[in-house]
């Protein structure tokens, strides 16, 4: 297998050290595995390709993609920041003690609630997202006696996002961002200025997910950078931080050929520093925010076959235990996974099946056309690559339960989430 960690032993399929068949009779299916040593290996190659190559940079993990106490304990270690867009995923990250100071909140609807945790835990950034957002953060920073650290989000309006049009987030006509159209752009820097409970520090902008080249990044940039400008010209105010977002590709199929960090970002930093030197301007801070591409590779889903479903002159259906409830990107936006079982992980490929999840729904399909050996009931089937969007955007549809977490590290699992139980499931119900 050509993953990090993931190897064959005696017929069987190992993950950070791990048997997966047996990690999956004794904690059960579905079952998320999430390897600590690939999470820490991506992290290195950020520092080394990214944080230390260029200063006065920073990387702050955006936790969309995935969120534990247990790996924002990890992220710290690792000296990252955190993007988080939610109260809850701020509040996780509070109680795992990660620094307020590294955590950027993100978001094209925070509430004043939200805000006010914020303030109240003192975190480093407010990302603004909307053209109004400034006064209610000023009131709330009022109240609480504080000053925020603000970026203003800008929509750079890209068209060339070669990704799917559900993670495209830097078109023109996208929630997120502040539209760059002159009678809506500059009076929301007027009144930033103008706010003393706001210290606009620079710009933010995102352009989409799952990204294989730094095209869109390129386009969204040179936008940005125009705004550079033309906010010394109007102003007198020089930038001193730069969020490019992240949206780094990551390798889901055998034919995926992701970038690596280095060739992504080199790039867009050398875009920065000549722009910088060319106008005579000190480079302001240039952040990074990647989700997918540290934990998707490092994730790995698990199931148990249920029924081998034969249709004459059809296909050939393999239910398994999970389906949309702990995996709905395929049906959300047809996202493709590869997957092996792996209880016969040497034996050679037999029949092209559909791997189905268990959901009352037509379209809970994990993978149309999968190449596997003969399935029997029992089998365990594991999917590459579901560290990222999957246990974060799990639901309890059909009151199914959401699967357990391990974190593996050189042959040790260790439950990082435990299996949610039907008492969890029904106990806010009154």
């Amino acid at each position: 297998m050509d993953y990090d960690q993931v190897e064959i032993r005696d017929g069987r399929l190992v993950f950070d050290g791990c048997d997966v068949t047996v990690l999956a009779r004794q904690y059960g299916t579905p079952l998320m595995l999430l390897s600590e040593t690939v999470v820490r290996g991506k992290c290195a190659q950020i520092k080394r390709q990214f944080l230390e190559r260029y200063a006065d940079t920073r990387a702050a993990y955006a936790g969309k993609a995935f969120l534990t106490i247990g790996l924002c304990r990890i992220l710290d270690e690792e000296g990252f920041g955190l993007d988080v867009v939610s109260g809850g995923e701020l509040y996780t990250a509070i109680k795992a003690g990660f620094p307020a100071e590294r955590i950027e909140f993100n978001g094209n609807n925070k509430t004043r609630a939200e805000l006010e945790m914020a303030a109240g835990y003192g975190v480093g950034r407010i990302i603004v997202d909307q053209p109004d957002e400034i006064e209610l953060i000023a009131e709330v920073y009022r109240t609480a006696g504080k000053r925020a650290n603000i970026l203003l989000r800008v929509n750079p309006a890209v068209t060339d996002t070669d990704t799917h049009a559900y993670i495209a987030t830097g078109h023109r006509d996208s929630k997120f961002g502040i539209p760059l159209d002159e009678e809506v752009f500059w009076p929301v820097v007027e009144k930033a200025l103008a706010t003393e409970e706001v210290d606009l520090l620079g710009f933010h902008f995102h352009v989409g997910s799952q990204l294989f080249d730094p095209r869109s990044h390129l386009s969204a940039l040179d936008t940005v950078l125009e705004l550079v400008l033309a906010m010394r010209e109007r102003y007198g105010v020089v930038i001193r931080e730069l969020n490019v977002g992240g949206g780094i590709g990551v390798r889901y199929l055998k034919a995926d050929r992701p970038p690596g960090f280095a060739e992504f970002l080199d790039p867009v930093m050398e875009r920065i520093d000549a722009f910088a030197e060319q106008n005579s301007l000190r480079r302001p801070t240039v952040v990074i925010e990647p989700g997918r591409s540290v934990v998707a590779e490092a994730g790995m889903t698990l199931y148990t076959v249920g029924h081998v479903k034969r249709i004459p002159e059809g296909s050939v259906f393999v239910s398994v235990d999970g389906g949309m409830t702990d995996n709905i990107r395929p049906a959300l936006y047809q996202a493709e996974y590869q997957a092996i079982i792996a209880n016969k992980a040497d034996l050679p490929t037999q029949e092209k099946v559909v791997l189905c999840g268990r959901c009352c729904e037509s379209g809970d399909i994990l993978i149309h056309e999968l190449d596997i050996p003969e399935p029997s009931p029992g089998d365990i089937i594991a999917v590459f690559s579901t560290g990222a969007y999957c246990y974060a955007m799990a639901s309890n549809y059909n009151k199914l339960l959401l699967p357990a977490v391990l974190l593996l590290k050189q042959g040790q699992a260790k439950v990082m989430v435990q299996r949610q139980s039907y008492d969890d499931l029904i106990r806010l119900e009154v």
